[in-house]
């Protein structure tokens, strides 16, 4: 899973990367840093590209100061280690974004602007580690298909953020944000405490503003809850709704890549250039011809009022601290003349043990074929645990590979336990599920809190994982969006929008409704404790 394990807890190069290496796991936690003030701190899209319209601002001098801003925060400083890969192609894709302004050429709306990925998706010229030792030499000959996008628009590809390796699907008893590559990505909120995972460089980049924006991916979470613990906004989308092509899986069945940003209307922005059909992924195929907007131009302030809201009540909701948080963001919703009711997933949970099977089929099947196709260094699952175990001083200090041990040992697609378990735990969760309760009391949206706040990092022995209220959407492969619900202890929450399939233009209107009202997002302390109050940088 992608999300932190359910067993180990109650459940899932550059220069720069030399710098940063494995052993950064052992580097102790910092005292509270003092962090510079940031020109372009919280910038968002719109407002970028109206001072390079204005000629105020160019690519190159916003690439060059983020650049300087990885090198203060993520190398040094508090060290973050959310980075794991500079393009050494952005200042010549700045400049070239510049040249094109200037004689009149305006790609789209990220033109100039400097972007992150996760280092599962593929962009020349940088390597895709997916945070393993056994791809460090590995450099795909193409883009990813969001990656092409993402140029047609405009963008500058500033660098590759560090993940849970193998997108959390290596060990029961991983740690979130770890990769053999990388290190420990650290919450920029507390130093000290966990980013969730697995798109955790994403989420810090983002909340730390080391980007405009960063492109994470989700099979069970990965988006979601590191958007919540490290105070941004995620959205997973629709599986078909953004290719998978190009992009190292866990599962054709729940895999999406999607935007991680500081506010919804980028989110909104970034969908909308994301998403579109790839004759290399069959799932896109399945888009109705109404699944892509112009998201943005949806968004509106009012759009909570009229709607009808239905509250979910998971056992996050115990802990008075959340309870506290959830009861404001609920309060919110009814000022602005949404009508909130409580519900239920009727399903609620009874899809686990078949979602397990099916990302264990799954991905010895999809990685295999990505590597073969990719011509990777290794190829088979078998040569990949046969690595570890011959570098198992670096790749597994701290947790083994029993999940990969377990996927090695699964038969073909055609297998009839197979097949069951995949049907079984889409219609618990998708129809049975989402939708119901959805049709029940003829819904709009759902919410909950995303997940808890961010637990101590502890290597070695797992995560101290609170729960999410992501998995139904993540296993029907429905949309869900987290927004920044407030605060506990110093520490984020998010508030999770969930809809039935291709429900994105109304998740992120009432998203950005919800947004709009309360302002919940602020920026990180970098602090190394929790609870110290955070300054604007």
């Amino acid at each position: 899973m992608d999300t932190p394990s359910r067993r180990s807890q109650p459940f899932l190069l550059t220069a720069l990367t030399l710098l940063l290496g494995s052993a950064c796991t052992r580097t102790p936690v910092p005292a509270d840093v003092p962090v510079a003030p940031f020109a372009y701190a919280e910038a968002r899209i719109d407002d970028l590209q109206a001072q390079m319209a204005r000629g105020e601002l160019d690519s190159v001098t916003l690439t060059e100061a983020y650049l300087q801003r990885i090198a203060s925060l993520d190398r040094s400083g508090p060290r973050l280690r959310s980075v794991l890969l500079i393009n050494p192609a952005a200042r010549r894709e700045a400049a070239q974004r510049d040249a094109e302004r200037r004689s009149g050429r305006i790609r789209g709306p990220l033109h100039g602007l400097p972007i992150l990925l996760k280092d599962n998706i593929d962009a020349t010229p940088m390597a895709t580690t997916a945070g393993s030792l056994a791809l460090r030499s590995f450099h795909p000959d193409e883009d990813a298909f969001v990656v092409q996008r993402l140029r047609e628009a405009g963008a500058v590809i500033l660098g590759k953020t560090n993940l849970s390796e193998w997108a959390n699907f290596r060990s029961s008893s991983s740690t979130s944000g770890w990769s053999a590559v990388g290190g420990q990505t650290r919450n920029p909120y507390a130093l000290s405490h966990n980013p969730c995972g697995s798109s955790a460089g994403s989420a810090v980049a983002v909340a730390a503003n080391l980007a405009v924006a960063a492109v994470g991916t989700e099979t069970d979470g990965s988006i979601a809850c590191p958007a919540a613990v490290n105070g941004i906004v995620g959205l997973k989308p629709t599986v078909g709704l953004v290719s998978r092509g190009g992009i190292v899986p866990i599962s054709f069945s729940q895999d999406t890549a999607g935007p991680m940003t500081r506010s919804v209307a980028d989110s909104a922005i970034l969908l909308g250039i994301l998403a579109g059909r790839d004759g290399a992924d069959p799932a896109t195929a399945t888009m109705p011809g109404r699944a892509v907007y112009d998201y943005h131009a949806r968004l509106h302030p009012d759009a909570l009022r009229g709607a009808r809201i239905g509250v979910l009540r998971p056992a996050l909701v115990e802990q008075p601290e959340i309870a506290a948080v959830f009861a404001q963001a609920i309060a919110a919703l009814r000022d602005a003349g949404a009508t909130v009711i409580e519900t239920r997933i009727p399903t609620e949970g009874q899809w686990e043990q078949d979602e397990q099977t099916l990302l264990l089929y799954e991905f010895k099947a999809g990685l295999e074929r990505y590597l073969g196709t990719a011509k990777a260094p290794i190829r088979t699952l078998e040569q990949l645990i046969a690595f570890n175990h011959e570098h198992a001083a670096r790749e597994m200090a701290h947790f083994d590979q029993d999940l990969l041990e377990q996927a090695a040992r699964q038969g073909p697609l055609t297998d009839p336990a197979y097949i069951a378990a995949r049907t079984r735990a889409r219609r618990l969760a998708g129809p049975q599920g989402i939708d119901a309760a959805l049709q029940a009391d003829r819904l709009d949206a759902l919410i909950a809190p995303t997940t808890g706040t961010a637990w101590l990092t502890t290597p070695g022995q797992g995560d101290a994982f609170p729960g999410g209220s992501y998995s139904a959407a993540a296993v029907a492969g429905y949309p869900s969006l987290s927004v920044p619900m407030g605060h506990a202890n110093g520490l984020p929450l998010g508030l999770l929008f969930m809809g039935t399939a291709w429900s994105e233009p109304r998740l992120l209107a009432l998203g950005y409704a919800y947004e709009q009202l309360t302002q919940a997002r602020r920026p990180p302390a970098f602090s190394a404790s929790p609870a110290a109050p955070a300054r604007r940088h």
